[in-house]
């Protein structure tokens, strides 16, 4: 069993604790970027960090935070850019 240690305060969690969170990580993610905040904000919450430790444990499985960042602006600012255009 694989075990990634986090700070004091969180304890430390299984790669499985991990992976039953995934959706509530990307969806802190998701609440970042349409809150406005950037890549270099994002890289320094828990979220992020758990994102990385997935992605560094089971690369095969989970994607780089940066490519969900990515992605998940371009789905957040879609709406945006469609209205827009529809003006």
């Amino acid at each position: 069993m694989v075990v990634c240690a986090m700070d004091a305060s969180s304890g430390s969690l299984s790669i499985g604790e991990l992976e039953a969170k995934y959706p509530l990580y990307c969806k802190a993610l998701r609440i970042l970027i349409r809150d406005g905040k950037d890549e270099v904000h994002a890289r320094r919450t828990l979220c992020w960090s758990r994102l990385e430790t997935l992605h560094r444990s089971l690369p095969q499985h989970y994607r780089d935070p940066q490519y969900l960042y990515l992605m998940l602006r371009r789905q957040v600012e879609a709406p945006l850019d469609a209205k827009s255009d529809a003006g």
